[in-house]
C-alpha cells in the first residue's frame, strides 16, 4: 500500500489511481465505480467543487449524470450549497426574496482541493481524508473543510458503499447563514448539501422511505433514510440508490428534497425549513451513507441495508 500517485492493489479486488493530478479512480476487481474529481475546470458560473462522476454499480450499470443541458451545474453526486450567506456554491442563479426569485449574480464560489491527508486501500474497503477550501467569487476564503470518505464493497447485497462526511469550519471572520431556496420563500425547492442527479432514464423512477412509496409527492418528507429506483435504457434492468441520514447530523431524521418525474435528484435537505447560523469560528458537522445497489431493492432490502451493522465499514475514523 502506499500514498504516491499511482494504482495500488488490494487483496480482495479494490484499487485506486491518481489521474491527472485532478482525479481518483476506484475500481472493484478492474471495473470502475466511480471517479472523484477533486480539481474540476468548469466555469466559474458553475461554482466549480468535486463531484463523483461517473458512479456505477457493481454490475457496471452508470447512476449519475454529467452537466445535464437543464442544468449544468447538476455534476453526479457532490456536496453543494445554495445559499450561504451571500454566496453561492451551487452554481448557476441564486434564489433570492429580496429579488424577488432566480437571479444571475457575481456571487458563484469555488471549492479548492488542498491535499489528501488520508488515502489508502485494504481488503474491501478505501479511505480517503481531504482537505479544502471554500473560496468566493472575489477570492476570499469563508470555510476551511476535512472531507472523508469511506468506501466499502458489500458483494453478498450485489452493492456498494459510500461514507460521506464533513467538517465545515468557518473561517471568514463573520457569521454565515446557511439557507435553501425554500427558505428564501420558493416552497418544495428545499436543495442544498449532498446532492445526485441520475440519468436521463431514471426519469419516473420509484421513491422509498420506511413509510411510503411513490414519486414526487414525497417531496419533503422526513425519515431516516430515502431511496431512488430508476432503469437503465437497453435491457430495462433497475439499480437502487439508498440514502441514508446519520442520527448526529442536526435535523435528524433529515427532511428529503426529492423529484422523480421530470428528472431523477436526490438531496437530504439539513437547510429544509430554517437558517443554519454558522458563527464565526464554528464547525458544522453533516454525515451520511450511500449505498449503491444492482436491482429493485424493496423497503425491507432497503432497511437492512439502511443499519449501520449490515457491511459498514469500521472506517469512522476516517471521516472528521
Amino acid at each position: 500500500m502506499t500514498n504516491a500517485p499511482g494504482t495500488v492493489t488490494a487483496p480482495a479486488g479494490l484499487d485506486f489511481a491518481l489521474l491527472q493530478d485532478s482525479s481518483l479512480r476506484v475500481t472493484w476487481r478492474g471495473r470502475e465505480l466511480f471517479r472523484y474529481v477533486y480539481r474540476p475546470r468548469e466555469s466559474q458560473v458553475e461554482s466549480p467543487r468535486p463531484y463523483l462522476h461517473p458512479i456505477r454499480t457493481l454490475g457496471g450499470r452508470l447512476v449519475t449524470i454529467y452537466r445535464p443541458h437543464d442544468h449544468v451545474w447538476h455534476k453526479g453526486l457532490s456536496l453543494a450549497l445554495s445559499n450561504a450567506g451571500p454566496d453561492n456554491f451551487w452554481g448557476g442563479p441564486t434564489y433570492l426574496r429580496s429579488l424577488g426569485g432566480y437571479t444571475q449574480l457575481p456571487n458563484n464560489g469555488s471549492q479548492r482541493h488542498e491535499r489528501f491527508e488520508v488515502l489508502n486501500a485494504g481488503d474491501r474497503t478505501l479511505r480517503c481524508v481531504q482537505r479544502l477550501r471554500w473560496t468566493t467569487r472575489d477570492g476570499r476564503d469563508v470555510l476551511a473543510e476535512r472531507r472523508g470518505l469511506a468506501v466499502t464493497v458489500l458483494p453478498f447485497r450485489s452493492a456498494w458503499r459510500l461514507d460521506f462526511s464533513t467538517a465545515l469550519h468557518n473561517v471568514g471572520g463573520e457569521d454565515i447563514e446557511i439557507s435553501s431556496p425554500q427558505t428564501e420563500g420558493r416552497d418544495g425547492a428545499a436543495y442544498s448539501g449532498l446532492f445526485w442527479r441520475g440519468p436521463r432514464s431514471f426519469s419516473g423512477g420509484t421513491v422509498r422511505t420506511p413509510d411510503a412509496q411513490g414519486g414526487d409527492e414525497l417531496n419533503g418528507a422526513r425519515a431516516p433514510w430515502l431511496a431512488f429506483t430508476g432503469r437503465h435504457d437497453g435491457d430495462g434492468s433497475a439499480s437502487t440508490l439508498l440514502f441514508v441520514d446519520d442520527p448526529g447530523n442536526p435535523t435528524h431524521p433529515t427532511a428529503w428534497f426529492v423529484r422523480s418525474e421530470v428528472y431523477a435528484v436526490v438531496c437530504p435537505a439539513p437547510f429544509a425549513e430554517g437558517v443554519l447560523r454558522l458563527d464565526a469560528g464554528a464547525e458544522l458537522r453533516l454525515r451520511y451513507a450511500v449505498i449503491v445497489a444492482d436491482g429493485d431493492l424493496d423497503a425491507d432490502a432497503c432497511a437492512a441495508l439502511a443499519r449501520p451493522d449490515d457491511g459498514a465499514p469500521a472506517e469512522r475514523d476516517s471521516a472528521p
